[in-house]
């Protein structure tokens, strides 16, 4: 059996559907599972257990004609038997009908009339439950699988040895990832907590744990910001993973994750490190579990820099 999935969206997304495909995978074993996603996406599933394959097609480009028929071209020659789609989108519902792929599933919307088995689409509850939905469909009723990923051996190796570099192996590690780099952000939603606040955060920190090291990640873009923190916490730590596969690796070996609401956050959920999660205008009850371990900053404005400092602070030492 093929399958193939089409999931538009960052990368957080695509970790927020790791559970579904990885139900598909336990109750069809013997499936072929393909992903269809966005180009910026793509490198998600290097921590996917479930996929077989990534093709790459950019669903917010304004694509031709032709762009489209490349696309029902490859599908069509893969001889898929089911298609699922997150989106609700009336053109993805007819390239699916285009493809003739006899299982079509996707939820109720504009493009539903396209689908062989449409699903209603719960919005109010955890996106990953809500994917997990349209597997009801294919007569797989289980509960939906907590988030997990495949750390690739030689990422976990990388993450040792950085930590052995670093000094922070033996102590144990707070990770911070505030910065602007492309996994934090979401088109529309600003997620940049102000450097300011990390400052107090941070200094606060190595006062009250001066034997607890704070280790920020750096990405291509977070060069001013972590020169910023370094300025008025010279003592922090700084690592920059280069890769998905490494930065989890960074995550699971942390004793506490602070971050804005992004991809970053979804990992740590995934490796089950402990997390406190900041959020603007996003609603942490449809992106974070219900647990202990993850816990939700909401903004009171809806504008993630208005979180005060001194609330982030209250979280960390109250729990």
């Amino acid at each position: 059996m093929r399958i193939v999935a089409l999931v538009p969206g960052g990368i957080g997304d695509q970790i927020l559907f790791f559970p579904t495909l990885d139900d598909l995978k336990r109750n069809l074993p013997k499936a072929q599972v393909d992903v269809v996603t966005e180009p910026r996406s793509k490198t998600a599933y290097q921590v996917s257990k479930s996929v077989n394959d990534v093709l790459a097609f950019d669903f917010k480009d304004r694509n031709s004609l032709a762009d489209w028929g490349n696309l029902v071209g490859t599908i069509r020659d893969r001889e898929y038997d089911i298609a699922i789609a997150i989106g609700q989108s009336w053109l993805v519902g007819l390239l699916l009908w285009l493809t003739g792929i006899p299982t079509r599933v996707g939820y109720h919307g504009k493009g539903s009339a396209f689908l062989t088995n449409p699903v209603p689409l719960k919005t109010g509850q955890y996106a990953a439950c809500m994917y997990h939905d349209l597997l009801q469909v294919l007569n797989i009723k289980s509960p939906c699988p907590e988030l997990s990923v495949n750390v690739p051996k030689q990422d976990i190796d990388w993450a040792s040895a950085e930590q052995q570099r670093l000094g922070v192996k033996e102590t144990g590690y707070v990770l911070i990832h505030g910065g602007a780099s492309e996994l934090s952000q979401v088109k529309g939603f600003d997620k940049i907590y102000p450097v300011e606040n990390w400052q107090k955060i941070i200094q606060d920190f190595q006062q009250k744990q001066p034997n607890m090291p704070v280790v920020v990640i750096q990405g291509p873009e977070d060069e001013q910001f972590v020169r910023s923190l370094k300025e008025s916490a010279p003592g922090i730590k700084v690592s920059s993973p280069d890769d998905i596969g490494k930065l989890a690796a960074m995550i699971a070996g942390s004793n506490l994750m602070l971050c804005t609401d992004s991809a970053p956050m979804h990992l740590s959920v995934a490796v089950q490190t402990y997390t406190i999660a900041l959020f603007g205008s996003t609603d942490p009850s449809k992106l974070l579990p219900k647990s202990e371990k993850f816990l939700a900053i909401k903004s009171p404005t809806g504008k993630i820099e208005d979180i005060s400092h001194s609330v982030v602070l209250e979280k960390i030492w109250g729990g």
